[in-house]
């Protein structure tokens, strides 16, 4: 199969078709191989417009959901950005060509080592991936000026909201099973946070960030 190729449609069929625009983002995608990111049964698949199943109910976003919250993000060269759920790697990756330094959380030991090894194979020097509870994040790098959540969430929990600097974003596709989610920007300005959906997605729902259930007697 000519990966390159299909690299090159994925960007010009379902990135730019999609209003993406942000040309550093562009040329992560053209140049990053997503196939080493995906197991081997999948990697002739792996330029599709689909979330693709990794270990354990975890998904690699579809293409153009995350360049659609790439681009909502507006990282800068100078930014520190804090990913959750780095899977095998590919979001971290693209989002280290975008910022100047990366923290990748994976909770699962298997992902994490795989997603280090992705990363090593890549040449890129300026992302770590941290072994721990995703809902936790990463206090000690806090504040980011930007968060990304690599899956579908029903809710957001306050304990990554407090990771955002003043002035930063988080982003994350926000939604229920059954339901489409709704790719949302989270804007920290001192003590207030205010939202809004910029596209719909049906982004797999990342295990672990359901909402809590309330029962009724």
């Amino acid at each position: 199969m000519d990966y390159a190729a299909a690299r090159r449609n994925m960007v010009e069929n379902q990135i730019r078709t999609n209003k993406v625009t942000n040309p550093v983002l562009i040329e992560a995608l053209e140049t990053l191989p997503r196939e080493n990111f995906v197991p081997e049964a999948l990697a002739e698949v792996a330029y599709v417009d689909e979330a693709l199943p990794v270990s354990g109910g975890r998904y690699l976003l579809e293409p153009m959901v995350l360049a659609l919250l790439l681009q909502h993000a507006e990282i800068r060269s100078t930014d520190i950005v804090m990913e959750i759920a780095a899977g095998t790697g590919y979001t971290t990756a693209v989002l280290a060509k975008m910022a100047s330094t990366v923290v990748a959380i994976e909770s699962d030991e298997v992902l994490a080592d795989r997603a280090t090894s992705n990363l090593v194979a890549s040449g890129i020097d300026n992302a770590a991936i941290m072994t721990r509870p995703l809902i936790e994040g990463y206090k000690k790098q806090a504040p980011y000026n930007v968060i990304i959540i690599s899956g579908c969430v029903e809710e957001v929990p306050e304990s990554l909201m407090l990771q955002i600097a003043d002035g930063g974003k988080l982003l994350a596709v926000v939604g229920s099973r059954g339901t489409p989610g709704k790719g949302t920007v989270f804007r920290k300005f001192g003590k207030s946070i205010s939202s809004f959906e910029v596209f719909e997605a049906g982004t797999p729902v990342l295990p672990g960030f359901e909402r809590p259930r309330e029962f009724a007697l």
